[in-house]
């Protein structure tokens, strides 16, 4: 778990998106492993944003790109993959781990992404405190939906889902049918507590709402492909909406009893949850993160989510 948030930990506390690409990738691997049915996993090591790819007759589809220094080592595995023409890039959200690729592949394939992805690319972000300039017009999704959309390529139907705000508003999780995957984007990192990007509209219990209706929607044998982190199953997503769940409910019961933001620190979760603080988001973080969300749902209402 110590790799898979170090290059957006790095980007973070970089703070430049001019110097993020002037880090030295040359030495970060991006290897591709077959899922199940058309569908492929790309990592790059230490832990940028999982890529899902589906290979086949009709060329490529891919799930996100990563960074643009990867680019050529990204085309290498799909190659081996089994090569062909890149046709679609969907992105999950906007992100830079996960769609700085798209000043390279934009100029290959239409991009495709939730409505909300395509205002924060074309607009200036702040992100952490940190300012991200709008991306060049290559970068930017060219075909956008509000709810969903079906691509119907490779011999199934690839199915794109807006979810509630949860990592941020504009979410989408990837269900490959046929091949029996589902890419979540953030909405799920494996093996550790979620990043709530409060900037751009997340939200906790939205969070995990987004989970649990992706595990109704699959099937206990069907792969799921982390935003960060190992290809993981049906148990796993089940096991860390377990995990949300009851993190949340701790700290609601918490705050309940009029304890502080510190006390509740102090007091952390239980030893089961424990290994999830090991990534990016340490317990106190992802602790911090429950008492901002539940706080802002006792505030008076000043918009509606969707």
């Amino acid at each position: 778990m110590q790799c898979i948030w170090l290059v957006l930990t790095l980007w973070l506390s970089i703070g430049s998106v001019a110097h993020a690409q002037q880090q030295d990738f040359s030495k970060i691997d991006v290897k591709g492993s077959k899922v199940n049915g058309n569908v492929y996993m790309l990592q790059a090591d230490p832990g940028s944003g999982n890529i899902g790819a589906s290979v086949g007759p009709d060329g490529i589809l891919i799930v996100d790109d990563q960074f643009v220094p990867l680019a050529d080592k990204i085309r290498a595995a799909l190659k081996e993959a089994g090569g062909g023409p890149l046709k679609f890039v969907l992105n999950t959200h906007w992100h830079y781990d996960h769609v700085d690729g798209n000043k390279v592949f934009g100029r290959e394939a239409p991009i495709i992404a939730h409505t909300n992805v395509r205002k924060r690319l074309t607009t200036d972000q702040t992100l952490m405190g940190r300012a991200f300039p709008a991306e060049p017009k290559e970068a930017w999704p060219v075909i956008t939906f509000d709810q969903s959309l079906s691509i119907h390529f490779n011999g199934e139907e690839i199915k794109v889902f807006h979810m509630f705000p949860g990592h941020t508003d504009g979410d989408s999780v990837v269900f490959f049918t046929g091949s029996k995957v589902v890419h979540m984007g953030d909405q799920f990192i494996a093996g550790g507590f979620p990043f709530i990007d409060w900037g751009s509209g997340g939200d906790v219990e939205g969070f995990a709402k987004n989970v649990e209706t992706v595990l109704a929607q699959i099937s206990p044998d069907t792969k799921v492909i982390p935003g960060h982190g190992p290809l993981s199953t049906y148990d796993d997503l089940k096991a860390y909406h377990r995990m949300l769940l009851a993190t949340i409910d701790s700290v609601r019961k918490q705050m309940a009893a009029g304890k502080s933001l510190d006390a509740i620190k102090a007091e952390g979760f239980s030893a089961e949850w424990k290994p999830f603080g090991a990534g990016f988001i340490k317990a106190d973080m992802w602790i911090e993160a429950i008492h901002t969300g539940l706080s802002k749902k006792k505030a008076p209402a000043t918009s509606q989510r969707k």
